[in-house]
């Protein structure tokens, strides 16, 4: 069983999207291990983005992430991590096919409705990040 850390950002709160999203994830056999709703703030986000620090896009990014509350959970799964990167689909919506959750949601590149992990090692980092 693998682990992945998935944030539904700030947009996908405001859009009253949780709701579909879980929904989602459940129906594709996936178990929510933790889930909590908070509002992030700076300290937490660049460690969580720490990798971006210094590109042109960080700022807003770590500004994006703290304009409202978002819900971070760890869900659980075979191949868990592959299913969701599929799931959520391309960072940029124009490129994401419909079906998935950036292709039927997100219209912009820079909010884009979710976060996931996209390796066991960047799970496990955020996790311990969100959860410890």
């Amino acid at each position: 069983m693998e682990r992945i850390l998935v944030i539904i950002k700030p947009d996908g709160v405001e859009r009253g999207l949780i709701g579909e999203i879980i929904s989602r994830y459940e129906k594709k056999g996936l178990n929510i291990v933790e889930c909590k709703m908070i509002k992030a703030d700076r300290e937490i986000l660049e460690k969580h983005y720490i990798e971006h620090k210094g590109k042109f896009f960080y700022e807003d990014l770590i500004t994006y992430m703290m304009r409202g509350k978002v819900l971070v959970m760890i869900l659980e799964g075979n191949n868990v991590i592959q299913l969701i990167r599929k799931m959520h689909g391309s960072t940029n919506p124009l490129d994401a096919e419909v079906g998935t959750i950036r292709g039927d949601f997100a219209n912009r590149k820079t909010e884009n409705i979710v976060h996931a992990s996209d390796s066991k090692e960047s799970a496990e980092r955020e996790i311990a990040i969100w959860f410890s």
